[in-house]
């Protein structure tokens, strides 16, 4: 075969010159689109006429004012307030030599947590959020590397173990690791204070955000079946139990939270046998809980009147008895739709677990009043409070994160 005259030959490096200023060119016209798009926005909603223009700027000061503000605070404030008491802001009195057990059940909760993400792909974004809240825990118990390695193999662990279960056709994987979910709630407080065989922990000493976790999760998990449970009493056709839901839910709808609380603490003890004594947090978490299950009833019974009837009439055309219309055509939907409603009561109630200050419990704001009054960090309430605020808002907002992926089933 004859070779290519020289003039004929192809050009390499040429074409490679032409093609990169051709995609320079691409890469110029699509930034200037998108600089025009923005421009045409700004225009559009943000100087439209003179006065939004005036508007736009007096915020833009603001908003400058405000930020060189914080950032002056934060250069100057003594942060050495919260990184001299991260272990107190967490656990309390909690035996510094105990702690390893809170980060085992962490590790059990990544591993969970893990498998959910792995079998529930769908919730994967919420469950991001909760892991990212475990971080948060895991670095106010403890800095050391080791634990962080030990949850993220729990992690990894627990994902390999969703998509395993996801491929096996098992009709009980749901309701197994719902199961595992609940039961890792007992056994850790079961743990905590000293089960198989460990040295017992009264509850005294659990302080700060272990025992604000403690009283939202139990009160968020027995409020929940119970206010359900009052819902259906209210909805249903008994006269005696719907009575009775109703004059309990209009009556603890009726009494201010830290009333319910005082009272826990005061006048449910004289009700008791004597030698009988029950100790202050659990009358703490009962009160919780018996006073947010009032609004969760109100909360399911929207869901349930929202639901038209000629399901449930069509079940009963089918011979379903109305335990199962109940439980597997009314209810679910029902609490579907209500989702928003009872997370925003959940989210209430882990707000308010900081009244617990006001009987005699040490929480996470109780251990901020302490670490207001220690000498050498005495008025220094911008820097505490931030934080508590901050460690607030994370599990708020994990929660609201995990009810949208429920809500829209993502």
């Amino acid at each position: 075969m004859s070779a290519l005259p020289p003039d004929s030959e192809p050009n390499f490096s040429q074409n490679a010159l032409i093609n990169h200023q051709e995609s320079s060119k691409s890469v110029a016209l699509l930034l200037r689109g998108k600089t025009s798009l923005g421009i045409a926005w700004m225009q559009e909603n943000l100087f439209s006429s003179w006065a939004n223009g005036l508007l736009t700027l007096v915020c833009v000061w603001l908003l400058y004012q405000g930020a060189q503000g914080i950032i002056s605070w934060a250069a100057t404030a003594r942060w050495q307030v919260i990184s001299s008491n991260f272990p107190l802001f967490f656990t309390g009195l909690y035996p510094h030599a105990d702690l390893w057990r809170i980060g085992a059940l962490l590790a059990v909760i990544a591993g969970l947590a893990g498998v959910s993400w792995g079998f529930w792909h769908r919730l994967r974004r919420g469950i991001a959020v909760v892991l990212g809240a475990l971080v948060v825990v895991g670095l106010l118990v403890s800095a050391a590397p080791l634990w962080f390695v030990v949850w993220g193999v729990a992690v990894g662990i627990g994902f390999s173990l969703g998509q395993w279960l996801k491929g096996k056709d098992w009709s009980w994987r749901n309701e197994s690791i719902a199961l595992g979910w609940l039961m890792s709630v007992p056994i850790s407080l079961w743990l905590m204070g000293g089960g198989l065989g460990l040295g017992k922990v009264e509850p005294d000493l659990w302080n700060g955000l272990l025992l604000t976790l403690c009283i939202a999760v139990l009160g968020i998990g027995l409020s929940f079946p119970l206010g359900i449970l009052l819902a259906l009493g209210r909805q249903g056709q008994l006269p005696i139990i719907k009575w009775v839901c109703v004059a309990y839910i209009e009556l603890v709808r009726g009494l201010p939270l830290i009333g319910v609380l005082f009272m826990a603490q005061v006048m449910l003890p004289l009700f008791f046998p004597a030698g009988w004594e029950v100790h202050r947090v659990v009358r703490a978490v009962a009160a919780y809980a018996l006073f947010s299950a009032a609004y969760l009833a109100e909360n399911v019974r929207g869901g349930l009147q929202s639901l038209p009837k000629g399901q449930a009439e069509a079940a009963k055309a089918l011979g379903f008895n109305p335990l199962l219309i109940t439980g597997l055509i009314v209810l679910p939907q029902a609490l579907r739709l209500s989702v928003p409603a009872i997370v925003g009561q959940f989210i209430a109630l882990f707000k308010d677990t900081s009244l617990v200050a006001m009987v005699g419990l040490v929480d996470l704001m109780g251990v901020a009043r302490t670490v207001l009054s220690q000498p050498e960090f005495i008025g220094r309430y911008s820097e505490v409070y931030l934080f508590t605020a901050g460690l607030y808002w994370i599990f708020c907002y994990s929660m609201s994160q995990a009810s949208r992926q429920l809500e829209q089933g993502k």
